[in-house]
């Protein structure tokens, strides 16, 4: 298990290590300029000079991926001319490790705005995943225990008829009658556990949480039900139900575990797409998430926050996919002989 284990790592390092090579390169060697981007509409040659220096730009581009890794690394100080110092001592800023560079456009480092953004779009993905894990799992057995029953038939046709709608009108719907019209619930407003407790963090979260989970509750329900549906026509559940065992233990001991392996799939990877953010449900309920954050960067060119922020969903994605295969080892031994 433990060669397994470390196998995988090596390999999720190694694509890291991809990622971070073509990201930059993708961006810092296109079309666009990034010295004009950092230095803003009013960039006269003077100050544009300064950025160049300050931010970088103005070595190689190979250079400057050695420089960002390093940052990753050991951390960073700005700005990467030292000799700028002398002539702008106001200039002198640094980032901690990981350093993922210098925004100019909020006169900060991009650790500082991500810092603020991550948090809300992390709560939310927490909270959503707990939502629709749950509730499609549960929502699955029943339909799977109640094949071709009203009950059945009105499970997963109720969950497609919810998945059919695009998401803006889920989270228009929800915030209008449930908060707005209904009251309900409090018109949602994100404050950290530090400021509003556990309660508060989570009341404030139910909202935007339960939009993104209705979008992902019809794939769970599908599933979980088909697989359930598979496992009891197979050899060892009719042998665990002849050997007297209970209709619950063969159900959740036997059946759904054969159903676990796609779901701990869909949901390491649905987890992960979320820690990205949720560019509109963030934008409806007025979340300022690391979604809402790719919007501003991206109106801006600020490239160096989208670099961070597609380096930070693709390394996501590839240690939720770390997560899943060792899952996968301690769910079905024979996959650590692949």
């Amino acid at each position: 298990m433990f060669a397994y284990i470390v196998r995988r790592t090596f390999i999720g390092i190694l694509l890291l290590l991809a990622l971070t090579i073509v990201t930059f390169f993708l961006f810092f060697n296109s079309q666009v300029d990034p010295v004009r981007a950092a230095c803003g509409k009013n960039c006269t040659p003077e100050r544009r000079e300064i950025t160049e220096r300050a931010l970088g730009f103005d070595k190689p581009v190979i250079q400057q991926w050695t420089d960002f890794m390093k940052g990753i690394a050991v951390g960073r100080d700005y700005p990467a001319d030292p000799s700028l110092l002398k002539e702008r001592p106001d200039l002198a800023v640094h980032c901690d490790a990981p350093c993922f560079g210098y925004s100019q456009v909020n006169a900060a480092t991009v650790n500082e705005v991500i810092g603020e953004a991550a948090p809300i779009s992390i709560s939310l993905a927490v909270v959503a995943m707990i939502m629709w894990v749950v509730f499609g799992v549960l929502f699955g057995l029943t339909a799977a225990i109640t094949k071709g029953s009203f009950i059945d038939r009105g499970i997963v046709g109720l969950t497609l008829v919810v998945y059919a709608f695009p998401s803006f009108f889920i989270a228009i719907f929800i915030l209008k009658y449930i908060a707005i019209k209904w009251q309900l619930l409090p018109y949602p407003k994100y404050e950290s556990i530090a400021e509003g407790g556990i309660g508060g963090w989570l009341i404030n979260l139910l909202l935007p949480s339960l939009t993104l989970a209705l979008l992902y509750l019809a794939g769970y329900v599908r599933i979980t039900r088909a697989f359930v549906l598979e496992s009891l026509t197979e050899d060892y559940v009719r042998t665990a139900k002849a050997k007297g065992l209970t209709q619950r233990v063969v159900l959740f001991k036997h059946a759904l575990r054969a159903a676990l392996t796609p779901l701990v799939t869909m949901i390491g990877l649905d987890f992960a797409g979320l820690l990205g953010g949720a560019i509109i449900t963030e934008r409806v309920f007025s979340y300022y998430g690391l979604g809402a954050l790719a919007v501003r960067a991206n109106q801006s060119s600020d490239l160096p926050v989208l670099v961070a922020l597609l380096m930070l969903a693709g390394a996501f994605v590839i240690f939720a996919n770390i997560i899943v295969d060792i899952l996968y080892a301690y769910i079905d031994p024979r996959v650590r002989l692949a």
